[in-house]
Formats: C-alpha cells, sequence, structure tokens
C-alpha cells in the first residue's frame, strides 16, 4: 500500500472521527472482555488456591509445600550406590527441584542407616538380648541451623580419638535410657566395623512453624542418633562402614508464590521427579510425596469450568457489543454508501475499496489489541471486588497479570471484530449508484429479522432450553443423583440471553401497531406537536427498531442479572443459614462415665474393654451461654440421628429434635414461606402440650401417619414412649427432606428413602427418653463479632468441642471463585451494556437530528419555538427510548421468573435446602433505574443543546443547497 493512499485513509478516519471512535470503543470493549477471562481464571485461582494450601496447613499442621523422595537401597555395593546417587543428587539440586516454578527454601538431603545392635562402650558383657539396643543413624543435611541446643553442645564432623558424636532430641534421651558423652558401640553384623557413637547435645526446634521439618515435629528424629551431614554421607555412603537404608531428598518450597500456571508444571515436576529416580532404582522401594498435590491437581478442572462460566455469563454482553459493531459499521457503511458506489463507478473494484476499509479496521482492531488485555486487567480488579450484583466491597486485591493466553484471547476477539465490521462494507460495495439512489428515494422495509422470524426462532429455542432444564432438575432431585460439584451447562446461560433477543424482537412486531393504536385512541385530541411526532415515529417506526432492541436487551440484561445475582447469593445465604440453624451452635462436653478411648496398647491385660449398657451424663449450666458478649437468645436443641419410631403398625428411623419451643422460636433462623403457616404458629401449636410432635412430610407420606396419631418413639438402650402428632411440616432448621445422593435407583423411582424428622419437647424426650448432650444455639446482635463470643467462651472456661460459626460461613462462601466469577460478571456486563448503550444511543439520536435539521429550521420557521421542539423530541424518546426501556423491564422480568431457577442445576440438587426461589430486591432496580435515567437524561440534554443552537437560516440555507 502506497503511503498516499494511507494518508488518504488517515484522513478520511479523522473526518468520520466521532463515528470511528464510537466503533473503536466497541471494539476496545469487546476485545477487554474476552481478555479479561483468562487473566481473571487466573487470578482468582492462584488466590483461592494459596488460601486452600494456607487452610490444608492449618488442619494438618504440615507445610504444604514440599516434596520427598526417598530411594531404599539394600542389594548393591557401595561403589553402584555412590554412582546412582551422585546422578540422582546432581539432577534434584540443578533440575528437579527448580523445576517446580516455586522459589526454593530448603533443599535437605538426607541418609539413614538400616537399624543396627548397639550396646554401652562400658559394658563389658557380650552383646545379647538383655543389653542390645537397637538404633538407626541418621543424618540430615543444614540441621544444625534450625534447631537450638537445650543441653550439652553441637558434634564434631570428625571422630574424636575414634568415636563419632551424635545428638538426640530429647524424646531420643529418654528413648535410649541414655544421658550425655556416654559411649555406644555397634556391633552388627551388618556393619562392616565397629563404630563408637557418643551423644553430646539433646536439641528442640528453633522455630515451631520451621518448615524444614518434614512432619511439622522432630517425630522422625526421635528414636535415631543424629550425625553431622558430612559425617553420615562419608560414613554410610562414600566408605560404607555402616549399612545405608534410604537416602533421601526433601524440598521446601515458598508455596504463597504459587499460581494457577504453576499447577501444570508443578504437577508435571513431581512425576518427572519419580521418574528420573526410577532410572536407577527401578528394583528398589522407592517413596515420592507432595504433600500439596492432592489439593491444587483439582484446580485445573477448575479452571476448565470456570472459564466455561465466564464464556457463558458473557455471551449476552459478547452479542450485545457484536450487534452494536454491526450497527456502527452498517452506519458508516450508509453514510458513504455515495462515495463507495461513485469510486465503484469510476473503476474501482470491490476489493480495492474493501482493501480501504479493511485497513481502517486493521488499525482499529491493532490498537484494541494491544490496550484489549490492558483494559482488562482494570477489568478483573473490578471482578474481584464485586460482592453482588452492582455492590463492591474492600476485598484484598487478585494478584492480577496479563498471560500469553490473554493476548491469545486478544487477538481471537480483534479477529472476530474486524469480521463484523467489514460485514456492512462487503455488502455495500455490491451496490452501484444507480442502485443506491433508487434504495435512498424509497421508504425502508421491514428488517431483515422479521423477515426471517428470527424472534419466533429464538424463542422456540429459549422455551425448549426452558422445558429441557427443568426435567432435568426434577430428575436430579427426585433420584437423589449426584451433579458434578458446580456443574456449569454453558446452554443455561445462553437460553436466557435468547428469550430476551425473541422477546424483545417479538414485541417490536407488535410495536407499530401500538403506535397505530395510541394515534387513533386521540387523533382528535392531540396537539399539533403530537400528533407530527406521532406521524413521524409511526410512518419512521422501523429506523428507531436498531436504537430499541438495545434499550430492550440492555434493561431486560440488567433486571436479568441482577435477579440471578441476587437469587443465588440469597439462596446460597439462605443455604447456609438454614443447615446451621443458627448465627452459631456451639458443641458442649457434658461430664459423662464413658470409659476412657484405648490406648495405642488397648486395655490392659489385653481384654477388650466394654462399655457400659448406658452412659450417664451431667449436664451443664445452661445459664454462661446466655450471658456470653454480644448473645441476644440462646437455645438447647437434641438432635438424636436414627432415633426408632413405630406407628399405625408401621416402623423405622428418623432424626428426633428436642426443643423449648419458646427460645427456640427466637434463636433459630428460617425463610418465611416454606410452610403453610409461619415456623411460630407450629412451635405454638405443640407449645401447650409436652406430649406433642410435629413430623416431617416425608414421614407422614411414608408411613401413612396423621395428625391425631400416636407415635412411640425411642433408641437403643432407651424404651420406646408414647407421643402426639399434631402437625405435618415440609421443612425444619438443619432438615433436608430430600434424598441423599446416590440413595435412589434410577429404575425404581417409587424408593421411600427421603429422611424423616419428628420434632418434640426437650425436658419431655430428657425425662421420659434419656438425659443426652444438647447443641447450644446462640442468635448473635447485628453488630456483634464472633470474635467476642471466642473470647467470652474462653474468658468463662467453657468446655466447647465444636463450634458452627454461620457468620464465617457466608464470608468464605462469597470469596468461592464461581460465586465472585458470577457477581463481577453480571455486574460489569451490565455495566457496559449501559455505556454501549450510552454511546448507540447518543449516536443515533446525533446523526438523526442532523439529518432532520431541514425539517426542524422549517417547524422553527412556520412558528414552533424551541420549547415546541424539545417537547416534541421528549414525546419522541418516550414513545421511543421510554417505551423501551418499559418493555425491557417487563422481558426482564419475565425472563426472570422463567430462568433463574435454571442456576439451581450449577448447584448439587440434593442440597438445595431451602427450595431455590428466586428474589427481586427493590434496591436493585433503583440502581438499574438511575443508571438508564441518566442516560436518557444526559442524552436528552446534549439533544436539547443541539436544538437550542439550530439556527432558521442555516437550515433554510442547507434547503436551497
Amino acid at each position: 500500500m502506497s503511503m498516499a493512499l494511507f494518508v488518504m485513509i488517515i484522513r478520511k478516519m479523522v473526518q468520520n472521527k466521532w463515528l470511528l471512535g464510537s466503533l473503536f470503543m466497541g471494539i476496545l470493549i469487546s476485545v477487554a472482555l474476552v481478555s479479561s477471562m483468562p487473566i481473571y481464571s487466573e487470578a482468582v485461582l492462584s488466590r483461592m488456591l494459596v488460601k486452600d494450601l494456607e487452610q490444608l496447613q492449618t488442619n494438618s499442621g504440615q507445610y504444604p509445600g514440599t516434596h520427598y523422595s526417598n530411594v531404599m537401597v539394600t542389594k548393591e555395593t557401595p561403589e553402584q550406590i555412590n554412582n546412582k546417587y551422585d546422578r540422582i543428587d546432581d539432577y534434584v539440586r540443578t533440575t528437579g527441584a527448580s523445576s517446580f516454578g516455586l522459589p526454593v527454601r530448603e533443599l535437605v538431603g538426607s541418609f539413614q542407616s538400616m537399624s543396627l545392635r548397639m550396646k554401652r562402650a562400658d559394658d563389658p558383657n557380650p552383646l545379647s538380648d538383655d543389653n542390645q539396643q537397637w538404633v538407626t543413624i541418621k543424618s540430615y543435611e543444614g540441621l544444625e541451623e534450625h534447631v537450638t541446643l537445650k543441653d550439652g553442645r553441637l558434634p564434631s564432623k570428625v571422630p574424636v580419638d575414634g568415636v563419632y558424636e551424635v545428638l538426640l532430641t530429647e524424646n531420643g534421651l529418654s528413648h535410649y535410657k541414655t544421658v550425655l558423652d556416654k559411649v555406644f558401640v555397634i556391633e552388627d553384623k551388618k556393619a562392616a566395623a565397629n563404630v563408637q557413637l557418643k551423644p553430646v547435645g539433646v536439641i528442640r526446634k528453633t522455630e515451631d512453624d520451621d518448615p524444614y521439618f518434614r512432619y511439622g515435629n522432630l517425630s522422625d528424629m526421635n528414636s535415631a542418633f543424629l550425625m553431622p551431614f558430612e559425617t553420615g554421607e562419608r560414613l554410610l555412603l562414600r566408605e560404607g562402614q555402616l549399612p545405608l537404608s534410604a537416602a533421601g531428598w526433601y524440598v521446601v518450597m515458598d508455596y504463597t508464590k504459587m499460581e494457577l500456571q504453576t499447577v501444570e508444571p508443578f504437577v508435571t515436576a513431581h512425576e518427572s521427579m519419580k521418574a528420573e529416580i526410577m532410572k536407577s532404582f527401578a528394583l528398589y522401594q522407592m517413596g515420592s510425596e507432595t504433600r500439596a498435590l492432592n489439593t491444587i491437581s483439582v484446580y485445573l478442572e477448575r479452571a476448565e469450568q470456570l472459564r466455561t462460566l465466564m464464556w457463558a455469563l458473557n455471551v449476552p454482553i459478547l452479542l450485545m457489543l457484536a450487534f452494536y459493531m454491526f450497527m456502527v459499521s452498517n452506519l458508516i457503511a450508509g453514510r458513504q454508501k455515495n462515495e463507495i458506489a461513485v469510486l465503484r463507478s469510476r473503476g474501482a473494484s470491490r476489493w480495492q475499496v474493501i482493501g480501504a476499509y479493511m485497513t481502517e479496521g486493521l488499525l482499529l482492531c491493532g490498537v484494541a489489541f494491544g490496550l484489549g488485555p490492558l483494559l482488562g486487567a482494570v477489568l478483573t480488579e473490578m471482578l474481584g471486588a464485586s460482592n453482588g450484583f452492582l455492590a463492591f466491597v474492600q476485598r484484598v486485591g487478585l494478584p492480577v497479570r496479563i498471560t500469553e493466553e490473554a493476548y491469545r484471547f486478544a487477538a481471537i476477539a480483534a479477529a472476530a471484530c474486524l469480521v463484523i465490521v467489514i460485514i456492512p462494507i462487503v455488502l455495500a460495495t455490491r451496490v452501484s449508484i444507480v442502485n443506491h439512489k433508487q434504495q435512498s428515494a424509497r421508504l425502508t422495509g421491514s428488517p431483515l429479522w422479521h423477515k426471517m422470524f428470527l424472534d419466533v426462532m429464538t424463542l422456540g429455542l429459549a422455551i425448549y432450553g426452558l422445558y429441557t432444564f427443568r426435567k432435568r432438575q426434577a430428575d436430579l432431585q427426585a433420584l437423589g443423583l449426584s451433579a458434578k460439584d458446580l456443574a456449569i451447562d454453558p446452554l443455561q446461560f445462553i437460553v436466557p440471553a435468547l428469550f430476551i433477543m425473541g422477546a424483545g424482537l417479538l414485541l417490536l412486531r407488535l410495536y407499530p401497531w401500538i403506535l397505530k393504536g395510541i394515534y387513533w385512541i386521540g387523533k382528535k385530541w392531540w396537539p399539533p406537536s403530537l400528533y407530527a411526532t406521532l406521524i413521524q415515529v409511526g410512518r419512521s417506526s422501523s429506523q428507531y427498531q436498531f436504537l430499541m432492541i438495545f434499550l430492550i436487551m440492555t434493561i431486560a440484561t440488567g433486571v436479568f442479572s441482577a435477579s440471578a445475582a441476587r437469587t443465588i447469593n440469597s439462596n446460597m445465604e439462605d443455604r447456609i443459614r438454614y443447615g446451621n440453624g443458627a448465627d452459631m451452635v456451639l458443641s458442649v462436653n457434658w461430664v459423662n462415665d464413658a470409659p476412657p478411648p484405648e490406648g495405642p496398647g488397648g486395655p490392659p491385660g489385653g481384654a477388650p474393654a466394654t462399655p457400659p449398657a448406658q452412659i450417664h451424663y451431667m449436664e451443664p449450666a445452661f445459664e454462661p451461654f446466655r450471658e456470653l458478649p454480644g448473645v441476644e437468645h440462646a437455645a438447647k436443641v437434641f438432635t438424636k440421628k436414627n432415633a426408632g419410631f413405630y406407628a399405625n403398625e408401621v416402623s423405622g428411623t428418623a432424626t428426633l429434635i428436642g426443643i423449648d419451643t419458646d427460645e427456640f422460636g427466637m434463636t433459630t433462623w428460617f425463610r418465611d414461606g416454606l410452610l403453610d403457616y409461619t415456623l411460630n404458629d407450629y412451635l405454638n401449636l405443640i407449645a401447650p402440650d409436652t406430649s406433642s410432635v410435629l413430623i416431617s412430610r416425608t414421614l407422614a407420606e411414608q408411613k401413612e401417619i396423621q395428625p391425631g396419631d400416636t407415635i412411640w418413639i425411642g433408641w437403643q438402650e432407651v424404651s420406646q414412649q408414647p407421643f402426639k402428632v399434631y402437625g405435618v411440616i415440609d421443612y425444619f432448621p438443619t432438615f433436608n427432606p430430600n434424598p441423599p445422593l446416590g440413595s435412589v435407583n434410577v429404575s425404581d423411582k417409587a424408593a421411600d428413602n427421603a429422611p424423616m424428622l419428628i420434632v418434640g419437647h426437650l425436658p419431655r424426650i430428657q425425662v421420659q427418653l434419656a438425659l443426652e448432650p444438647y447443641d447450644v444455639w446462640l442468635k448473635l446482635g447485628e453488630d456483634v463479632s464472633t470474635s467476642e463470643v471466642y473470647e467470652g467462651i474462653e474468658e468463662g472456661g467453657l468446655s466447647v468441642s465444636r463450634i458452627v460459626n454461620t457468620r464465617e460461613d457466608l464470608v468464605q462462601a462469597k470469596n468461592d471463585p464461581f460465586l465472585l466469577a458470577l457477581n463481577g460478571v453480571l455486574t460489569l456486563g451490565f455495566v457496559l451494556a449501559i455505556l454501549v448503550s450510552f454511546v448507540g444511543f447518543l449516536l443515533y439520536w446525533v446523526l438523526s437530528l442532523r439529518g432532520r435539521t431541514l425539517q426542524n429550521g422549517i417547524l422553527r420557521a412556520i412558528g414552533l419555538s424551541v420549547r415546541n421542539l424539545i417537547a416534541m423530541l421528549a414525546v419522541e424518546q418516550l414513545l421511543t427510548s421510554g417505551m423501551a426501556v418499559l418493555l425491557g423491564v417487563l422481558v426482564g422480568n419475565l425472563t426472570s421468573k422463567l430462568y433463574v431457577p435454571n442456576f439451581q442445576i450449577a448447584f448439587n440438587p440434593s442440597s438445595l435446602v431451602p427450595p431455590f426461589m428466586v428474589k427481586f430486591e427493590t434496591a436493585d432496580y433503583i440502581r438499574i433505574y438511575i443508571l438508564v435515567g441518566l442516560m436518557l437524561l444526559i442524552g436528552l440534554g446534549i439533544l436539547a443543546y443541539m436544538l437550542s443552537r439550530l439556527r432558521v437560516h442555516q437550515a433554510l440555507k442547507l434547503g436551497e443547497d
């Protein structure tokens, strides 16, 4: 391409800077949105991976960022072992440790001898079973830097008077029943020489959480003599004076630097280390342990799931952006059709014209490709801060990093944008100058989507998708089948977008008839300005449809996004609160006469301990729990799994819950609408009669028990007692009536396997059945920190074995990467849709007003004031943009009611208790209406300003020209 042609293209782009700027914005947002997907996936999963590893360390007490390989050698000569060891040691230190992709904090070589017989050197008797001891010699590289001497001194690295000096732990000193500076001699036929050993120091860990120690403690050193590493290498490996049993390499890495991109190299490095060692020690026992492997290996699969979710959630906004870019490109082509037709009539080939516009597109897409991933990183920060729809919180920043994959995604998105923007140009080059003039003189016909019945087709697909999802969900829940954890089906997110588009297009098909109805209703009374506006909109309704479908899709997507995010967040919170039952649940230790647990050696004499027929408990004081700081209400809740019952000649097992009705009702959390009446109504029903119980509907239906029946309840070692059934309930705090996962045979849908529940009075249960431990449920004040409760428990000396903290569970759930992505993408998608719609809205009206300059000038010349013109414009906005907003709200609400319940299939069906419920919040609507209202007001203000600047003589002069 010559420089002259390039300059001409640049000048043409400058002349159309506003249109091209709008087009570039759409391309840039599209590229940024697509490139943000891998950036976000890596950032959020990297943060979650480190959190999971931290949790693993907390739970196990062992450092997760480690790899340990060892080989057991027993049958080769020292020379053979030396050669193989040197090769593996060189590999581990130069390649193996660094291949994990993490900073190496420690690389610890180790040696271990076989178990050898020894005795005290000052014992004159020959070695026998009476005076022998078994010892293992161990050497650890760098041990001296991580331990502190509790007694004695560090050993010499060379023999002192022919005696090798060693270290012991405190337990080791007790194990060998010795004191420091006592000399031992090894007398074992497996050893090449009788080696003398002398403990000279007792060690302990310098730091409690030092990851140098493989098990987090000194347990692997407690029954060994610890020899300096250099001495052990010489004695066990090089010289072979003592038989070598094992050699190992322990790599400690900084797991806090682990990111998603290092997961695959980490797993590969583990396998490579095993394979490399197997080459030399294939015939011998080999061990290899990477503690974090199980935790991190699932992240490759989670990354794919999250990426699928991101794509699926972004489909509606990507479709809208494609629509926007096509519209703007079509506007550009429409404004330049005359120029294109002239070029074609003067001999320019189609491909020459397309090539010039292709250059424009390449320039725009090239710049977007360079800037898109940078903007994508900014969008990722926004995603990480989302805590709900259009709600942001201060959260620790994500480890955002622009990856090679982000640029690969950006390149694909830029190429797709180039194709979209060039299509209208290709179509425009097919039109000759004569065809162009003919089309300009004719009214625009029906839109292509109406001719192709695209609205009917998309609605049909959406309704079929709805039917499929409803059927699948019913099967999963009724049969207790197991869906994969957060199994995301992309179609469940795409189908709502199809419904929104189809419903919007169908309403636009009906819109001209609505306009005609409005016109005929008041044609005798409309003022001239309104009459002219109705004529203008009615005759040119197809011109507004690009704008209207834009607004309908934007508002409907916003309403649907708000409802989806609110519903998923609320149902997640409801599920946790319902499953826990209260703000905090404490399991209290009760004094009892149960025998103590057996030690490793079993009971004395080898006879098995016989538990008493029934354990007797002493109930602790309950008042201290009421008085804990921040506690508003406290309740005793007794739960007995598999309690036996008998009624109407049928028997079975059910969960028995014992409560004090008044305290329980004030303490527990329960969602309204789950029962025919409120939970407190049911509690009040049984409150007067302590022998009354409530039963679950599953129990009533499976065993055909009705209110008024007598039911006998008891359990092993506790005789059954009669109770009276007062009511049937579908749900109760902590009770899940769904069949457990995998409990139903698919071919046997009628199996009576659903869990059953009986709720009774705790005092009656304690008196008539048995006094057994119950949990303490606490309801906290709104502004109370749970840390205050923990401090109160500690200060009060309350014996609590387990605490369920609902608030902590909620925070942990909200930090789940899938929920973060859902909230972030729905929010980001709506904000971008509003932005794009605003630009498209403004662009359309500015071009429309410029095209109607002569008409507006004539109206001003015949006497209409600027105020009347602005009023006409406002009515026109109301009939187009306002109507589109109204239709968008209707479509969005309908879409939410139909399709938001499909989101529950992303969760474990058996855990969906209480049932999924679509939620709308007034605050969400207010946010949406504020954003849309600002968009319309700003746009109207700009248009009013343009009208006020209109000069009549300029407009009329334009008409003469």
